[in-house]
């Protein structure tokens, strides 16, 4: 929403592309990194440089173009928000370079803070910068929105450092799941997946219905779980990355479908 109070369609899709982006530019580097440091190996999801799909330069070079298309949609946006430049390049250019820190320069998922830069990046921020982008002021609550989704993206990096927790270990880097072991780091899946839907309830609830959404997508996170907990955990992190793409999917609906003045934290601004 505008701040006259109407959606700004230009302003939604320069948004995406630039939010799409700077993400899969984040992506190329975790894959360069990931390789360049030992972490991809034969078992890997990441077949990119395993399976010499592309070659370091190329895959240099490809990063290198998705964050010039990131910050050339960042400039058209400057154009057409009502957001104050300077607000909006602090938000962008903050998500762009934790994007790279991420694996790249120091690393920092090789430091046992990946988990945490994961929670902040791929949800708060970039749903801070989108309301910003439309709305040309900024509710700290609506980060808020993206605490469920961002959970479940934190299930799949948890759920994939679980399953290569001993690879992770020989390559010389620290995780989270080696710092707690096996059995905290299953528990710590368990919650993971499973806190969304007891937000979405509570919202649901006390809000609106159209919240409770994102719960016809439980009985697959109960099956991934046990997956988690008694098979082999290869395909776990691709089944939790198929269930976060349903459950995100949900709750952008229930947000559509919700009455404004029922969705909580938001508050409209006084002119």
């Amino acid at each position: 929403m505008t701040v006259s109070g109407e959606l700004n369609l230009v302003g939604v899709f320069l948004t995406a592309v630039t939010a799409i982006a700077v993400h899969a530019a984040g992506n190329v580097v975790n894959t360069l990194y990931d390789f360049v440091k030992g972490v991809d190996v034969s078992r890997s999801d990441d077949r990119v440089l395993v399976d010499h799909l592309l070659t370091k330069d190329e895959l240099n070079t490809l990063g290198v173009l998705l964050y010039l298309v990131g910050c050339l949609g960042f400039s058209l946006l400057t154009v057409v928000s009502a957001a104050r430049m300077e607000h909006l390049a602090f938000v962008f250019f903050g998500g762009l370079s934790s994007s790279f820190l991420y694996t790249g320069g120091p690393g920092l998922k090789y430091l046992g803070l990946g988990d945490i830069l994961i929670l902040v990046i791929f949800g708060p921020i970039s749903v801070l910068f989108s309301f910003l982008a439309q709305t040309g002021y900024v509710q700290w609550p609506s980060m808020l929105y993206a605490v469920p989704l961002a959970l479940n993206t934190e299930a799949i990096l948890h759920s994939n450092n679980t399953r290569d927790l001993q690879a992770d270990k020989a390559a010389g880097i620290v995780t989270l799941a080696i710092t707690i072991g096996y059995t905290a780091s299953r528990l710590l899946y368990a919650l993971l997946l499973f806190t969304p839907y007891v937000l979405c309830i509570v919202h649901g609830v006390n809000y609106s219905s159209w919240l409770l959404l994102p719960c016809v997508t439980m009985p697959t996170a109960f099956k991934i779980e046990r997956e988690f907990r008694t098979v082999s955990m290869q395909d776990t992190p691709k089944n939790t990355a198929k269930l976060n793409a349903y459950l995100g999917l949900c709750l952008v609906l229930a947000v559509l479908m919700s009455d404004a003045n029922t969705l909580p934290y938001l508050t409209p601004q006084r002119a």
